[in-house]
């Protein structure tokens, strides 16, 4: 299939299009090579996908209305993966309207594209941040989403609402993912794993949140892609037994679907760090810190529904998956 791939630049996009491109995929990808962390891990990423006969990159923001028309209009894709986005509960803070541009301009660009373009079926990220003041655990997605407690949050639960709308007005297959803590090689400068990892090896302190009572479901980047094929291929359908009068957030009586994909395992913070530790073969020094604005104590995915849609089963641990992250890193810094 020809798939655009946006985002192709970023953690999740390149790994993902990696599996494409071994698989026999035609892929587009898709970035705008932004400043918000470090554009030379961007490019390093892009620098992997490149040389590959079946990959061609389109640098382009996806808030570029006619040039996105232009690229839909030019390439007729089967298929789409949208993962760029701006990034980051915390930024969201400092500079929401940022957040509004990339998510929700930016998806409307793409439900545009795919509607004229006849696309065949539409994945894009969504996140457990959908989940704001939600405390009943595990997260499933049949409850409701309606308590954001981020610009981020908000805008993602705004993206799926789109989704719906196009795929009942206009029979536009979408479905979308609710990403859980993302891990592993290649991954974003922002994430507590990379800063972490960076302050213990250059000796300095971390700032561990809520005073350490925090607990997330840490999901290896590998578990993450086979789960976003898996769907890929897996196009949304209505749901006959759909009920308007008890109507489930997460499925309708249009092509439109909404899955967890998380490790169905939550992590406890400090379980997290000694696992760093661990690896790292080093003590990290600690700066027990409130809860930020914006953040959530504990994320926890319910994955029965995808894994039932698609077979999908996370397969690996904590412990494995910070090794293979703490190697990466070792290399890629020299350090």
């Amino acid at each position: 299939m020809k798939i655009l791939v946006t985002g192709a630049a970023g953690f999740i996009g390149m790994h993902t299009s990696e599996r494409l491109l071994a698989r026999g995929d035609e892929v587009v990808g898709l970035d705008n090579l932004n400043d918000y962390y470090d554009p030379s891990l961007k490019e390093s990423r892009l620098a992997r996908l490149t040389p590959h006969p079946a990959f061609r990159f389109v640098k382009m923001d996806v808030a570029d209305r006619a040039g996105m028309e232009r690229l839909f209009a030019e390439e007729k894709f089967d298929r789409v993966i949208h993962l760029a986005a701006q990034a980051g509960v915390r930024y969201s803070l400092e500079n929401p309207h940022a957040y509004i541009d990339s998510n929700i301009v930016g998806f409307m660009n793409i439900l545009e594209g795919c509607r004229y373009s006849k696309v065949k079926h539409l994945v894009y990220a969504s996140s457990s941040s959908v989940y704001g003041g939600n405390t009943r655990m595990p997260f499933s997605e049949h409850d409701s989403v309606d308590h954001p407690v981020s610009m981020y949050a908000a805008t993602k639960k705004a993206n799926e609402l789109m989704a719906h709308t196009y795929s009942h007005l206009y029979g536009l297959p979408t479905t979308g993912l609710r990403f859980f803590t993302v891990y592993g090689p290649w991954g974003r400068p922002d994430m507590a794993l990379f800063l972490f990892t960076k302050a213990i090896l250059e000796g300095r302190p971390i700032d561990v949140f809520n005073h350490g009572k925090m607990k997330r479901d840490f999901t290896f980047v590998d578990d993450i892609v086979e789960g976003v094929l898996r769907t890929l291929d897996h196009v949304a359908e209505p749901d006959a037994g759909f009920n308007a009068d008890q109507p489930d957030p997460s499925r309708s009586n249009a092509p439109f679907r909404v899955f967890n994909i998380g490790n169905n395992n939550p992590v406890e913070l400090m379980a997290f760090v000694e696992a760093i530790e661990k690896a790292l073969g080093r003590k990290a020094e600690k700066n027990f810190m409130p809860l930020q604005d914006g953040d959530v104590p504990a994320t926890y995915a319910d994955t029965s529904e995808l894994n039932a849609w698609t077979g999908f089963v996370p397969a690996t641990s904590v412990s494995d998956g910070v090794g293979r992250f703490i190697e990466w890193y070792r290399g890629y810094y020299g350090v």
